[in-house]
């Protein structure tokens, strides 16, 4: 693209005598149905040309196929002139810029990007909702690396709050003992048990209280369970030790069962922060705000901020007693990440519920002054549905992630194992393809699509050999393998005169890759690298199927096929990692 846009820049000056700024050369890349690579828009030129599009067309593809080497042809279609390079122009390209190591490393930019996801609670097992925001949060972390940015990963676990000491109230109440070694649960599990207990104990309660007379609102607040948990809570920010005791052991189970769930999505961070640490955090910035007149106090003495002239509402950020509420917090934890890493851009992967919120803190970070406020950035996501029946979960409401690990693997195992494609594989070796195979069908199924977008999750389509899966893709990769592992490859630079068309496909999706990168980093969008890597391996898979490769007329057009098959594996693996997706060397 940039090859040609600066050749037309030279066609216009010496055509027309006019100077024109690359920015407002409109190209695009040639539609199916015509023959060529590059298209050049020609109707803006039509006022320094005076004459028609079409003309106008013609003039500058005759200039350009007369001062550049590397162009072969061009048509004109209305206002559109579609370029052909020459197949010495695609064979430059692949050994210049596809083949060295460096294809698609970016160079470090100098900025720091802090992405924060997962943000579990501690009082129950990770879910789909979950699933979707680890691998977001992944991805987009590994994306603006390769983009050259520095990235922070972190985890923003809610470790406190009247949902846990119900957790905690439960298991004290009824849980005799029990612990993850004793009962063979996952801790993140049991813990989960005994917070479905307390709800189930709870609801009880209610409906004893109002078989005798009160209200439903009265029975809730009056109801024994809940008045135990809340004092609980307060022991808790006492600091009492039984209770903080009891409160530590059971995270560290649920802190141990996460570990595992994250290690089988294939998720990491790089920094945890709790919010038993920032629950406090906030409040001297609430008196700053006082100070600057942005926030105002109410006769009762809470703090609010007038929001409306911004489209907003009014926001409370601190009680009248003087406690936290969720804002207060997360304005607090806002400015303690950005004193502990100074980042340009801060991300919040977070479900769309939450859009309002974050519109009303990056507003008042905003109207602060904060460091860092111009770098904050909400990414909202939908919410994952599943096909009614598909899944059951432990409480039949909610799929649990660990179930749907398990799930995908199955389904991976029977559709592999109906394909007979398990042969020679020993039993630790299938287990592991099994695994890559029902992660890479999960990771690429919720990936593929644009992050806003709500989707629905069906399992054993994710796992389809042929569709627009990752299943497909990887298969792919194994191919590339299989081929490359049959045959001797040469480093050297192959002198090959001329291409096929099904050949100068494979190059020219390739040269994208760099491009794709930087597209999807700036959009946070995975998807933009889950539909181009499916792109390319269904032109990958074209040309293996209409020109032989081991087969080939002669040993430098095997040799450069060889190579073109390598250059492509190695872009098809790079841009799965980007997904956080591993490629088999053999399906």
């Amino acid at each position: 693209m940039n090859f040609i846009l600066e050749a037309t820049v030279k066609a216009v000056k010496h055509l027309y005598n006019t100077d024109i700024a690359a920015a407002d050369i409109n190209l695009q890349e040639t539609r199916k149905e015509f023959e060529g690579q590059v298209t050049v828009v020609t109707f803006p030129f039509t006022k320094f040309s005076k004459k028609s599009p079409e003309q106008t067309g013609a003039d500058v593809g005759t200039f350009l196929l007369d001062e550049l080497v590397d162009v072969s042809g061009f048509n004109v279609v209305k206002g559109f002139l579609n370029i052909s390079l020459a197949d010495s122009y695609w064979i430059k390209q692949l050994y210049t810029e596809i083949l060295p190591d460096s294809f698609a490393v970016a160079e470090p930019n100098g900025q720091k990007v802090m992405v924060e996801y997962s943000s579990p609670n501690t009082n129950k097992p990770l879910h789909l909702g979950h699933v979707r925001n680890n691998l977001l949060g992944f991805s987009v972390s590994e994306i603006l690396a390769a983009a050259g940015y520095e990235v922070v990963k972190t985890n923003l676990v809610n470790d406190r709050g009247i949902h846990i000491c119900k957790s905690m109230l439960a298991w004290q109440k009824f849980g005799e003992g029990e612990t993850p070694e004793s009962t063979g649960m996952k801790g993140d599990h049991l813990v989960g048990k005994y917070y479905v207990i307390f709800d189930k104990e709870y609801k009880k309660q209610i409906e004893e209280l109002k078989a005798a007379g009160q209200t439903e609102d009265e029975a809730k607040k009056n109801a024994p369970l809940i008045k135990e948990a809340q004092s609980m809570l307060q022991q808790w920010e006492a600091g009492n030790e039984a209770v903080i005791t009891l409160w530590k052991t059971m995270n560290n189970w649920v802190y141990t069962g996460f570990a595992e769930t994250y290690k089988k999505l294939g998720v990491s961070f790089d920094k945890f922060y709790y919010e038993s640490d920032t629950y406090l955090l906030g409040k001297d910035i609430v008196d700053e705000g006082l100070e600057k007149g942005v926030f105002f106090k109410k006769d009762d003495g809470s703090v609010w901020i007038d929001l409306t002239a911004d489209g907003l509402d009014e926001k409370l950020v601190l009680r009248s007693d003087g406690t936290s509420v969720y804002m207060t917090q997360d304005m607090g934890t806002a400015q303690l990440k950005y004193n502990d890493y100074h980042m340009d851009k801060s991300i919040y992967v977070v479900g769309n519920e939450q859009d309002y919120h974050f519109k009303v803190l990056f507003t008042i970070l905003n109207k602060l002054g904060k460091d860092g406020a111009a770098g904050l950035y909400h990414l909202s996501y939908g919410m994952v549905d599943l096909p009614s029946g598909k899944m059951k979960s432990r409480e039949g409401t909610v799929v649990d992630a660990d179930d749907l690990v398990n799930d995908m693997e199955q389904t991976a195992k029977d559709q592999t194992e109906a394909m007979g494609k398990v042969d020679g594989f020993t039993d630790d070796e299938k287990l592991q393809l099994y695994h890559t195979i029902g992660m890479g069908a999960l990771k690429y199924f919720l990936l593929k699509v644009d992050p806003k977008k709500r989707l629905l999750f069906n399992p054993e389509e994710s796992v389809d050999f042929q569709g627009h899966t990752g299943p497909f893709i990887q298969y792919t990769h194994a191919r590339i393998r299989s081929v490359l592992s049959r045959a001797k490859i040469t480093n050297a630079e192959i002198t090959v005169k001329e291409i096929a068309a099904e050949e100068r496909d494979v190059i020219a999706i390739l040269t994208q890759f760099p491009a794709i990168i930087q597209t999807a980093a700036e959009g946070y969008s995975p998807a933009i690298i889950a539909n181009y890597v499916y792109e390319l391996a269904k032109v990958y898979n074209k040309f293996y199927h209409e020109k032989s490769i081991l087969q080939a007329e002669d040993e430098e057009v095997k040799q450069f096929r060889l190579q073109l098959s390598s250059a492509s594996g190695k872009v098809i693996n790079k841009a799965m990692k980007l997904l956080g997706i591993e490629v088999p060397e053999r399906m």
